[in-house]
């Protein structure tokens, strides 16, 4: 009956490590990968409208360093449509 209940202590003890491995490992490729996706400027893609054309077809617009990207978006791909400067609102009066 010790063997079981040194066995059961070590194995929970092992648990424990491998857990918080894990949750410390999650937070470091969490930060990471926040750090890649926001660049060297701190510029994030931000997704601004989607409209679907078909079933499985859409045009998307992104915002990505000061540029509007129109994209066309299918189930076999990704094309660029146009690209260019981000309209500025206009002023309300």
């Amino acid at each position: 009956m010790e063997n079981f209940a040194s066995s059961l202590v070590s194995m929970l003890i092992a648990l424990a490590v491998v857990l918080a491995l894990a949750w410390v490992s999650l937070r470091l490729l969490k930060r990471m990968q926040y750090g890649r996706a926001s660049g060297s400027s701190g510029e994030v893609m931000r997704f601004v409208r989607a409209l679907p054309l078909g079933q499985r077809e859409r045009v998307v617009v992104m915002h990505y360093r000061g540029e509007e990207w129109v994209l066309g978006v299918t189930a076999g791909g990704i094309t660029l449509l146009d690209k260019g400067p981000v309209p500025r609102e206009p002023e309300a009066s």
